[in-house]
């Protein structure tokens, strides 16, 4: 097998875009991990640690295929890379706004306080985890750059893998701790995609 052409996101003038835009998506993530870091207790159940471990991983893994070779290489490398990149912001964005709406309650980590408030305004009155379907599109964007559909198979399936295993933490904690008021909430909402899951 012979090398392919390098993924356009390490391609001039792709690479100028591609990579201040990273900076800008992953600067407030870095923030929130760094700030989390010693909140994982008990509830937590070490689901920051696995997401991060098995997330990162992915990136690599997705990385390596897409410049080993042609192996999964998708043609129209330009459009892959232009609905990448608006992919990525658009799960930054999103994330940003669940970082509004949460305030200081967003935590890398799960942390539920007895008596916390149940947030259900903006992309939270629809669904119950806004901020994991940014995570998925952020990441998802990044695989999609690369213009490698093995890479963008390999970041989605062990995104959504990591995320039902956190959900289920994270909606576990909330239930111990807010009881009902929870349940009700979980009534009302999907996890992910209004409507539908």
């Amino acid at each position: 097998m012979y090398p392919a052409s390098p993924p356009l996101i390490v391609v001039w003038p792709y690479a100028a875009l591609f990579w201040p835009a990273f900076a800008w998506a992953y600067a407030p993530e870095l923030r929130v991990n760094l700030r989390s870091r010693s909140l994982a207790g008990a509830q937590d159940a070490g689901s920051m640690r696995f997401m991060m471990a098995f997330q990162i991983a992915a990136l690599w893994i997705a990385f390596a295929i897409a410049f080993v070779g042609r192996l999964g290489s998708l043609s129209r490398q330009r459009l892959w890379f232009w609905v990448g990149l608006g992919t990525m912001i658009l799960g930054s964005l999103l994330r940003r706004h669940c970082f509004r709406m949460l305030g200081p309650s967003f935590t890398a980590a799960v942390v539920v306080l007895p008596g916390q408030i149940i947030v259900e305004r903006g992309a939270y009155h629809w669904v119950r985890h806004p901020s994991y379907t940014a995570g998925l599109l952020f990441l998802g964007g990044i695989a999609i750059a690369l213009g490698n559909w093995i890479s963008i198979l390999v970041v989605w399936i062990t995104v959504a893998l990591t995320l039902v295993y956190r959900v289920r933490v994270e909606e576990r904690a909330l239930i111990a701790t807010l009881g009902e008021p929870y349940r009700a909430y979980m009534r009302r909402t999907k996890r992910f995609l209004p409507m539908i899951v």
